[in-house]
């Protein structure tokens, strides 16, 4: 089970290694295009959920964050043996939760960068991070497990 934490771990490091680096090297609000229009990179915070709600309310998202977290591991030991693809969409949201964590408890805000335009609906998604997308890939995953996997192991064991 252990090699499923690996993944949390991973996340968190290039999650805190990629904000540490736009913290350092970009001004709040400065922006490099990698792939004009569709991506840059934009120095952003945010001191609330996602898509900027909930502005300052810091001790709301810790204690969130820390019930998710408690969840997230009692789920992975008590529900995740011989499931792997569950062990792993859990802990992509465990290493996106830590990652948007730390950013709240060292800096109050939390440290955004990838900027993309959906060019088909011309639509400005909301500025996120690597946390952000482990979080979202997290959940896509579980969705996936859920929706083609869970019932067919169900089945088996009857």
């Amino acid at each position: 089970m252990f090699k499923y934490y690996l993944i949390a771990i991973l996340v968190i490091i290039l999650d805190q290694l990629t904000k540490w680096r736009i913290v350092e090297t970009m001004d709040v609000g400065e922006e490099i295009t990698i792939w004009d229009p569709y991506l840059s990179l934009y120095s952003h915070r945010n001191g609330g959920a996602a898509w900027g709600m909930l502005q300052g309310q810091m001790w709301l998202f810790a204690i969130i964050t820390i019930v998710v977290i408690i969840g997230i591991i009692y789920y992975f030991h008590k529900e995740g043996k011989g499931k792997p693809l569950f062990q792993a969409s859990l802990m992509m949201l465990l290493g996106g939760a830590i990652g948007n964590f730390i950013d709240r408890v060292l800096q109050g805000e939390v440290v955004d960068f990838v900027s993309v335009l959906i060019p088909v609906i011309n639509y400005n998604f909301p500025i996120f991070n690597i946390a952000d997308a482990a979080l979202t890939l997290g959940v896509i995953t579980l969705i996936i497990y859920i929706l083609f996997f869970e019932g067919k192991e169900q089945k088996k064991v009857k």
